[in-house]
C-alpha cells in the first residue's frame, strides 16, 4: 500500500516590529515538506512601505535600503499564499508568524487564512519540559542541526525544517502514549493529586532540614562533607531596598536599566485591556510591545 503523502509548510517571517496590528513583514521564507523531506522553497524580501524599527533591524539586519526595490505586501501576498496553499503551517512560536500573515491576507484579500497551525515551540516544551530554554537555538542544538543565518527568514526556516521531523517523531510518540491514557483520566487525576501532595510534603521536609542546618551553622558549626564529596556550607547575604526613582537615571546612563528591572507583563496586559487608561496612553503601551507568545496550562481548583 502506497504511503500517504503528508505535506507541511515550514516558514518564518521577519518584520518591521512585533505588534502584528501595526507592523508588517519585511521577509518571508518557506519550505515545503513532503513526508519530512524538503521538496520546494520560496523566499522573498517585502517592502513594507513603512518604518522598520531599529530594534527589529538590530535582530534581523534588514534595512530600508534592502527592501526598497522588493515587492510590496500586495505584490508578495499572492505568491506567499499560493505557496502555502491549504497545508498546515509549521513555525517556532507559530502564533507570531501566523498572525502577521493573517493580517496581511486581510489587508490584501479581505479575508483570513484558515491553515492548521503547528507550533514547534509548544511541541518542544512538551517533549523536553526540563530544558531551561525552548527557543529555535535550543531546538536545533538538541537535534544536532546547524542553524545558519539565524534571524534571517530562510536561515531559521531551514534550521527548523531539518529539526522538525525528529521533533515530530518524538512528539507523536508522546501524543500516542497520552491518548492511550485518556480512558484512565479520572484515576490519573487522583494520582496527580497524590504526587502533588507528596511533592508539597517533601518540600516542607526539605525546608525543615534546611532550618536545622541553618541553626547548626549559626551556633558555630563547621562545613560538612558527604561520603560522595558534596559539601554543606552556610552563606549570609544582605540586600537593600532602593528608591527606584532616584537610581533610575543612573541605571539608564550605564545601560543597566533593563537588567535591573523586570516588567510585570501580566499586569501590563490587564492594564491595557482595562478601563483605567485613556486611549492615548493605551496606544503608547501597545506600540511598545516586543513579542507575542502563547501559553497553555492546566489548573487545579481546590475544593476547600
Amino acid at each position: 500500500m502506497a504511503r500517504k503523502k503528508v505535506i507541511e509548510i515550514v516558514l518564518d517571517t521577519e518584520t518591521t516590529g512585533l505588534d502584528y496590528t501595526r507592523e508588517k513583514m519585511v521577509e518571508f521564507a518557506a519550505l515545503r515538506l513532503e513526508n519530512g523531506k524538503i521538496k520546494d522553497e520560496f523566499q522573498t524580501l517585502i517592502n513594507p512601505e513603512q518604518h522598520i524599527r531599529k530594534s527589529s533591524i538590530a535582530i534581523h539586519g534588514i534595512t530600508p535600503d534592502m527592501v526598497e526595490d522588493a515587492p510590496t505586501e500586495a505584490e508578495a501576498m499572492p505568491k506567499i499564499l499560493e505557496f502555502i496553499g491549504d497545508y498546515p503551517i509549521v513555525a517556532h512560536n507559530a502564533i507570531f508568524d501566523y498572525t502577521f500573515i493573517n493580517e496581511a491576507s486581510k489587508r490584501v484579500f479581505g479575508k483570513e487564512i484558515s491553515n492548521e497551525r503547528i507550533d514547534t515551540q509548544q511541541m518542544f516544551k512538551e517533549v523536553y519540559p526540563e530544558l531551561d530554554a525552548h527557543g529555535l537555538n535550543a531546538l536545533t542544538e538538541k537535534f544536532n542541526v546547524e542553524l545558519k543565518d539565524h534571524h534571517r527568514a530562510m536561515g531559521d526556516t531551514m534550521g527548523l525544517a531539518l529539526a522538525y521531523p525528529k521533533l515530530k517523531k518524538l512528539y507523536l510518540q508522546k501524543f500516542d502514549w497520552e491518548n492511550k491514557q485518556l480512558d484512565n483520566v479520572e484515576y490519573l487525576f487522583e494520582r496527580f493529586l497524590r504526587i502533588q501532595q507528596t511533592v508539597t510534603t517533601l518540600q516542607s521536609e526539605l525546608q525543615d532540614l534546611k532550618s536545622v542546618f541553618k541553626l547548626y551553622f549559626e551556633q558555630g558549626g563547621k562545613p560538612i562533607t558527604s561520603q560522595e564529596g558534596d559539601m554543606l556550607i552556610y552563606n549570609s547575604k544582605q540586600s537593600f531596598g532602593y528608591d527606584f526613582n532616584t537610581i533610575k537615571p543612573i541605571l539608564e546612563e550605564v545601560g543597566a536599566l533593563e537588567k535591573a528591572t523586570k516588567l510585570n507583563t501580566g499586569f501590563i496586559d490587564r492594564l491595557v485591556h482595562g478601563h483605567s487608561l485613556d486611549e492615548e496612553k493605551r496606544e503608547i503601551i501597545k506600540n511598545a510591545r516586543q513579542e507575542l507568545t502563547e501559553t497553555r496550562n492546566i489548573q487545579v481548583i481546590r475544593n476547600k
